[in-house]
């Protein structure tokens, strides 16, 4: 399994925070922040390094309305799924919300079982749109185009879907080692008769392509029984 993905709450009720933040990481899956107000959650969002795979954002909030501040983080360049929380249901409320750059939108009270469903759905739809982009060493990572690009260098590094899918399952696993095994069951499936020596080959053909020099790998890196990035290797474009 991957390392929980983080995700920032924002509402002004202290403890419907507490609830979602305890439903959204009792499995594991989730890695929940809280913000009360827009001012904090702007912070958070647009502080250097920062890094949130999705936000839940409430419309009512003490100093403005969540829907401006959606707008702000469109602005400011910030793609990742936002689903607007609000006891506001009607049509216009609906369409206002959409149209300031939300991704989907829950009336409350909802169910927690909803919520998290349409947090995955949204989650993935967002790894395979071409708005997911990460940054591993000096490369730009879009796995929806399985490419890798080089900046610096001006050349783009065409990658197998295998190549792309062990990038990304490293990469989600921020920068700790992943076993061979877990590996083998996440990019290969848990049922597929596939060996250890499939993984390494995969790995070795990888470095060839991404390692400046392959010999001595800096980005991907063989620890812990597995491979992991390099922790600085990287971090999410968006």
């Amino acid at each position: 399994m991957s390392d929980p993905r983080p995700i920032l709450i924002v509402d002004d009720d202290p403890a419907l925070r507490a609830t979602l933040s305890e439903q959204l990481a009792i499995e594991g899956e989730f890695a929940p922040r809280e913000a009360g107000t827009m001012a904090e959650a702007s912070k958070i969002l647009l502080a250097e390094g920062a890094r949130f795979d999705a936000v839940l954002l409430d419309i009512g909030l003490p100093d403005g309305d969540g829907r401006d501040l959606c707008a702000e983080l469109r602005r400011n360049g910030i793609k990742v799924p936002i689903i607007m929380l609000t006891g506001a249901d009607g049509e216009q409320d609906i369409v206002r919300g959409l149209d300031s750059g939300a991704n989907d939108y829950i009336a409350k009270p909802f169910r927690i079982m909803e919520l998290l469903a349409r947090v995955r759905a949204q989650l993935r739809g967002f790894d395979n749109s071409e708005d997911a982009v990460f940054v591993i060493g000096p490369y730009t990572f879009r796995p929806s185009a399985k490419m890798l690009q080089d900046p610096g260098r001006n050349r783009r590094i065409r990658l197998t879907e295998k190549e792309c899918a062990i990038l990304k399952f490293l990469y989600r696993a921020g920068g700790r080692p992943v076993g061979r095994q877990i590996l083998l069951n996440e990019v290969w499936g848990y049922n597929a008769a596939v060996t250890t020596h499939t993984l390494e080959t995969h790995i070795y053909r990888l470095r060839q392509k991404i390692e400046p020099d392959p010999a001595t790998a800096s980005l991907l890196l063989t620890e812990g029984g597995g491979y992991r990035l390099d922790p600085l290797a990287g971090r999410a474009a968006a």
